[in-house]
């Protein structure tokens, strides 16, 4: 997820601004700041490119799924049902709220199975998280109907998948509230950054407070806000806005490299008979972070990643089903309850029931796959050179 691949001058316009006037908050020091607003400009920004009413900025996408748990209303006793196959933060967004991560399998689009989640409901349930992992969506649909029919809340963690659609709209746009992450690697960044999107004025509004300290933004100055609600401190810096500021008004150029460097990486490897692709819920909504690819066997998979490493070529390569960060096989602290806070009663119980719970089902899919990021930076001969590397690799192992 490349927007640190492409950096330059706009970027720099943007950070100078805020270095210029010396003022790093994001809120206060109205005169000081010379009529530079970056958090203000980039939470705009974001309504207008995503088609969405509201954003509230925050510290990273970790904060922004915190931040949308809490205010929707998820804490102790609740259950989230979110997928065996994404990135840490999202089980400890759950965790962090009191409420209970319930882990179910993912499908072959590698995000959550609707069957799975159908299954998992009890009457503790609260939430539906599906995320979009990879640059590309669940199946949204399917979700919605479950969500509505249990009336359960729809939080997207769109936070690896910015920039893609589901049926014509922006994912993170289509649930109760949706999430980005802005950190490092992510489709474009503000170095360390994230938010939170809602088409709801109730939920924007608390979103709006929680994440300062339950400032209602209603006063003259900071020392005139009330503080109708408690929150916490997940401010955004003007700094990392002014980054995410450039890096939104080149998103379409971000997408559309991608786009093509997908499509002739994915031409080379669709040559070989025996490797087949991830299911995407909506072909034309994909944003092309990545290529995603199973092989017939776990056996033969690990052969191929094997070879690899050994040609020197596995970086930009992922093998999630050994992968520590991304896949519940390797989540050994959250299965050991290594947690420096305690935890409660619920949360305990079901934690120490994680280890025994079967995701044959997921396993059968993460072993089999492989997923290759898509560089903004390559040529077309790199991407020739690379795919064909690819391919004999792939098809000396088969």
């Amino acid at each position: 997820m490349p927007g640190f691949e492409l950096f330059g001058d706009l970027e720099r316009k943007e950070v100078n601004d805020v270095l210029e006037s010396g003022i790093l908050m994001r809120y206060g020091f109205d005169a000081a700041r010379n009529g530079h607003w970056k958090a203000k400009e980039l939470e705009q920004a974001i309504c207008n490119t995503f088609n969405v009413n509201h954003a509230q900025l925050v510290s990273s996408g970790t904060a922004a799924l915190t931040t949308a748990l809490a205010v929707l209303g998820v804490g102790a006793g609740d259950e989230v049902i979110m997928p065996t196959f994404t990135f840490v933060a999202s089980f400890e967004a759950v965790l962090s709220v009191g409420a209970v991560p319930v882990l179910v399998d993912v499908d072959d689009s590698l995000t959550l199975n609707p069957d799975a989640v159908q299954a998992a409901i009890t009457p503790a349930t609260k939430c539906v998280m599906p995320v979009h992992m990879c640059g590309s969506m669940a199946d949204l649909g399917a979700l919605q109907d479950i969500c509505k029919e249990h009336d359960l809340v729809l939080l997207e963690d769109a936070c690896q998948s910015i920039g893609a659609k589901y049926k014509g709209r922006y994912l993170g746009t289509i649930g109760d509230a949706g999430t980005y992450s802005f950190d490092f690697v992510k489709t474009i960044t503000c170095g360390e950054g994230g938010a939170v999107v809602t088409n709801n004025d109730k939920t924007y509004q608390a979103l709006d407070a929680y994440s300062d300290h339950g400032h209602d933004h209603k006063g003259v100055d900071r020392g005139a806000d009330l503080h109708p609600y408690l929150g916490y401190n997940f401010r955004i810096s003007e700094l990392h806005a002014a980054v995410g500021l450039a890096q939104i008004k080149r998103l379409e150029e971000f997408l559309s490299i991608q786009k093509k460097n997908y499509d002739l990486l994915k031409s080379i490897l669709a040559t070989i008979p025996q490797i087949s692709f991830r299911r995407i819920p909506d072909e034309t909504g994909d944003s092309c972070g990545s290529i995603s690819w199973f092989l017939p066997t776990e056996e033969k998979a690990k052969a191929v990643v094997a070879k690899l490493k050994a040609e020197g070529i596995l970086g930009g390569n992922f093998y999630w089903y050994d992968n520590n960060w991304h896949y519940v096989r390797n989540w050994h602290h959250l299965k050991d309850i290594a947690i420096y806070n305690k935890l409660n009663i619920e949360q305990i119980e079901t934690l120490e029931r994680l280890s025994s719970k079967d995701f044959s089902v997921s396993d059968a899919i993460l072993s089999r796959c492989i997923t290759t990021n898509i560089s903004l930076s390559w040529t077309e001969e790199q991407i020739k050179e690379k795919g064909e590397k690819l391919k004999s690799i792939i098809e000396s192992v088969l």
